[in-house]
């Protein structure tokens, strides 16, 4: 542990946070982690128990006095984005991440940190260690592939929870209270193609797109960033347009709940109009850097010659493909009416990518309104019927609809005013908590999302404030030592 990590306050969150962060656990590999997770509750001598969907549950008696207190359940996943930048080799199965501190934040360097969700994992194994803090019956509850899917939280049993109230530790605003998120659905557009000699004469070359900032597909969606699918799709339609351009593949974007970053294309254009085409599309990247200057100023676009690939896609299906990135709805659809300033409808076109006679189009849809989930997948199916690809939704997973008189909303505004001074805001977020998932499953609960301050996750900017740590746990031990009885 790096000095600057180990002097932070409070200590033991930030250790157990540390040593999280020194076991791989990227979505659907989290078999380290739950291992981690498990051996620690029963080394406390705590029941410990790991369910068929990989969630691992931790009970730990009330403390002297708060024997009748409502039941806590703290709920927090075990996996994290695996984001990296272009010029890192980090391997998400088998390397630690490199953690550091600066200007009062905690980043690791070329990679997300994966303080979500490692921060409110810590911070609930830090409560289980603990012989001191007072509180009322507790249970811990880390689920699995929360980033890929929420298969943990989708597979969770009824009637293996015991507590009344769920305190979700996976927001990234210090200082709110969530209430509400969006749901979800994952939709795909696929193409088969043929493969084809590339025509004679031509030259080859590679377009790579990078620099972009990405981010979380609901947290960030509405900040106007750059995404390069679309990106590279207006660079292949150009090269086309000019050149009679010819794909031979394309690789863009790596995760649905990730605003993409980097796409890379390989393409053959006729020799004869080869030093057309560069200029055509250096024209046009500086259009498109003049257009992303302020939301996304570190954009690149490489043009690099290299060898004639062997095959070309066919064209009918390449201009099938550009024709339906370019009709795909992306970004924030609309704004809500209820939530001044909350995005209520959005899309995210995740990845593009061709491998073995098929094209993939994969993208997230998020709404915290059904009727408009519906209508912007129908809009999507239509742009998959019009190019006539397959068109497939799965993945679906619930919103969590807002009760403002929440007893336990009530009590954490109280906490808050009287620990801090000033009132919490309390808000719905467009994007997909567990909430919803688990709540469906239990109605009984009674749940509040809540966490530190985070910025830029599921991205290699992934970062967190150390100051606001401090204030989420304080918040946490206050809000746990004034739970009622039953």
């Amino acid at each position: 542990m790096t000095t600057a990590i180990s002097e932070l306050e409070p200590r033991k969150l930030w250790e157990h946070f540390y040593r999280l962060t020194r076991i791989p656990h990227p979505s659907g590999h989290e078999e380290q982690i739950r291992k981690h997770v498990a051996a620690f509750g029963r080394q406390l001598g705590l029941e410990t128990l790991i369910d068929e969907a990989g969630n691992v549950i931790i009970r730990k008696p009330a403390t002297k006095g708060m024997e009748h207190c409502k039941g806590v359940i703290l709920q927090a996943h075990l996996d994290m984005v695996p984001q990296k930048s272009a010029d890192c080799g980090h391997d998400f199965l088998h390397d630690p991440l490199d953690v550091y501190i600066e200007d009062g934040w905690a980043h690791a360097r070329g990679t997300t940190l994966g303080a979500d969700n490692g921060i409110g994992v810590a911070a609930a194994l830090a409560v289980l260690e603990s012989d001191s803090l007072p509180h009322g019956p507790l249970e811990a509850l880390f689920t699995a592939n929360e980033e890929a899917g929420m298969t943990g939280a989708m597979g969770l049993k009824p009637e293996i929870l015991e507590g009344d109230i769920l305190l979700n530790l996976d927001s990234e605003d210090e200082g709110e209270l969530f209430i509400g998120c969006a749901g979800g659905l994952d939709g795909t557009m696929t193409f088969r193609y043929c493969e084809e000699s590339h025509p004679p004469d031509h030259a080859g070359f590679e377009i790579m797109v990078s620099g972009l900032k990405g981010g979380h597909s609901g947290l960030d969606i509405h900040l106007g960033r750059g995404n390069a699918n679309k990106i590279m799709n207006r660079l292949l339609q150009a090269g086309r347009d000019c050149c009679g351009l010819r794909l031979a593949s394309i690789d863009g974007g790596s995760l649905r709940n990730a605003i993409p970053r980097e796409s890379m294309a390989l393409v053959a254009v006729p020799s004869d109009r080869a030093q057309l085409f560069v200029e055509t599309l250096k024209h046009l990247t500086a259009t498109i850097a003049e257009e992303l200057a302020a939301a996304d100023p570190k954009l690149r676009i490489e043009i690099v010659p290299v060898n004639v690939p062997n095959t070309v896609i066919d064209d009918p299906t390449f201009e099938r493909l550009l024709q339906a990135v370019a009709d795909c709805p992306n970004g924030v659809m609309r704004m809500s009416e209820q939530m001044p300033g909350v995005v209520e409808t959005s899309n995210n076109l995740a990845r593009v990518s061709s491998d073995g006679g098929q094209i993939t189009v994969e993208c997230l849809l998020r709404s915290s309104v059904d009727s408009s989930l519906d209508a912007l997948s129908s809009a999507i199916r239509n742009v998959a019927d019009r190019v006539g690809a397959t068109c497939s939704f799965s993945g679906g997973y619930p919103g969590w609809q807002p009760h403002p008189d929440s007893p336990i909303l009530k009590l954490m505004q109280g906490v808050y005013r009287q620990r801090f001074g000033k009132n919490p805001e309390v808000r719905v977020i467009h994007a997909g908590l567990e909430c919803g998932i688990i709540g469906g499953t239990y109605p009984r609960l009674d749940m509040i999302s809540f966490g530190p301050t985070i910025r830029f996750p599921h991205s290699p900017d992934e970062k967190v404030e150390c100051a606001s740590v401090r204030k989420f746990w304080d918040f946490l031990v206050d809000v746990l030592a004034g739970i009622p009885t039953k």
